[in-house]
């Protein structure tokens, strides 16, 4: 049986509006969580069998040595498994009802290998939608253009549930950014200028002949609409809600988009991947030399950023890789050593790990260059 300490908060608004999920209870002790989290994963009627398999391997015991967010250190980085085990081995025997609706099946990208595939429960993506509505519940009913990847990344599925939430419908752009970046590795980066184009041409369509509120796309796509006097002043007419993601945006880029190009629309930021199953958002009214801070759902999931040659944490305003901890009943991915660089930021109170600032890609992992494209 779950531990109450690891159920989701509810929404106090149905909708989903601001701030009604709270990413900390200020009643739940961390280290009663992580020891709840280990009792759950590791014990034979609630774990999964990719877990009760793993742990026969493990130079410890997670239940009796895994006692507080520290100890997250002891485990392997297991994400690579997630290339070829079957999902059914990630679904926690545990989980029941509702909490065993799953949303689908999403893969990483895959630009560093075959991808790796995750288990999203429908329960969870709720909870990790509801928790960064703060940003759009004064919106009211809007439609929503997602230039962005669907399946198999889980981005599309969170713009169309973004739609509903909001009364309205989404239109896509589908973008391949698996094909964009072989391109790019292949013929170098004029090879994609093409297909971008041809997804910005789509987009303009939509932008032309439809109503928009809301706005998701990533920061290379958002600049090639910048270039376009037409689909600026579509822009600042209709849209009133500019998210991006899956690309790295600088301060400079992102001080032009607020100030000239689209003044007066806010642009707000998630950083997340598929591996941690969901985002940190945007903190909002702070920055750090005009950037964008952004702080994870502590304590289901939660930052550290290493020194990647000794695996220490950095010190707080310096530069280090990240590493991504999921941590909830419905999956457990601790320990895993992103493709992504960030300044390690003071986290707000009582958050597991740190928040982190200026995100970018590493140039090799695992022996591959590291190409951003498009995505």
């Amino acid at each position: 049986m779950s531990s109450p300490v690891l159920d989701l908060p509810r929404a106090a608004d149905p909708a989903g509006n601001p701030a009604s999920y709270p990413a900390v209870d200020p009643a739940v002790d961390p280290d009663e969580y992580i020891a709840a989290l280990m009792r759950w994963h590791f014990t034979a009627s609630t774990g999964s069998p990719f877990w009760l398999r793993r742990a026969r391997s493990l130079e410890f015991d997670p239940i009796a040595d895994v006692r507080t967010f520290a100890d997250l250190r002891l485990f392997p980085n297991v994400v690579d498994e997630f290339r070829d085990v079957p999902v059914e081995d990630l679904i926690p025997r545990g989980l029941t009802g509702e909490d065993r609706v799953i949303a689908g099946v999403y893969e990483s990208g895959g630009t560093t290998g075959s991808p790796k595939r995750f288990v999203m429960f429908d329960r969870w993506m709720e909870f990790a939608l509801g928790w960064d509505e703060f940003h759009y519940a004064a919106l009211g009913p809007a439609n929503v253009l997602a230039v962005a990847p669907s399946g198999p990344h889980m981005f599309g599925e969170f713009a169309a549930r973004r739609a509903r939430r909001h009364d309205g419908v989404r239109f896509t752009v589908d973008l391949d950014p698996r094909w964009i970046k072989r391109l790019i590795e292949r013929d170098g980066p004029g090879a994609a200028d093409l297909y971008a184009e041809h997804i910005i041409d789509q987009a303009a369509h939509i932008l032309t002949t439809q109503a928009v509120g809301i706005l998701i796309t990533t920061p290379p796509l958002l600049e090639r609409m910048a270039r376009r006097d037409d689909l600026v002043a579509l822009i600042r007419k209709n849209v009133r809600f500019i998210c991006w993601s899956g690309a790295h945006m600088d301060a400079d880029s992102r001080e032009i988009f607020q100030t000239e190009v689209f003044p007066g629309i806010p642009l707000k930021g998630l950083y997340g991947s598929t591996t941690i199953l969901g985002m940190s958002r945007e903190r909002p009214g702070e920055e750090l030399d005009g950037l964008a801070l952004f702080d994870p759902p502590s304590p289901y999931i939660a930052f550290r950023v290493v020194d990647p040659a000794t695996g220490d944490d950095v010190n707080l305003g310096e530069r280090g890789q990240v590493v991504m901890n999921h941590l909830t009943k419905y999956a457990l991915i601790p320990n895993n050593l992103e493709r992504d660089h960030a300044l390690a930021v003071e986290p707000p109170p009582g958050w597991l790990g740190c928040s982190v600032a200026d995100v970018g890609p590493v140039a090799t992992f695992d022996d591959h260059a590291v190409i951003e494209g498009v995505y």
